[in-house]
């Protein structure tokens, strides 16, 4: 059998490995078929963020997760303009 080599990775190279959620329910219930696939990465990026907030202890006075995310980082984050978020 065929010894299998596989490369360490160091620091930041092992980030590639780390995911981000995507609740399956917006790909396969047709309620969110109309929303884009943008919007859905969106919501998955959110859940990373409201994850982040929650460790940091960002709740408001009724318990619910503060997620700071500013409009720029969005835009820079799924490389779009302001126009995509027009309603």
């Amino acid at each position: 059998m065929e010894r299998l080599e596989l490369e360490f990775y160091y620091g930041k190279e092992a980030e590639q490995f780390t995911f981000y959620r995507l609740p399956k329910a917006l790909i396969t219930d047709p309620r969110f078929k109309d929303i884009s696939n943008n919007a859905k990465l969106l919501y998955g990026l959110m859940l990373d963020r409201m994850s982040l907030s929650a460790r940091s202890g960002w709740f408001d006075d009724e318990n619910r997760v503060f997620i700071k995310y500013a409009l720029k980082s969005i835009m820079e984050d799924l490389n779009c303009s302001k126009r995509m978020f027009r309603v």
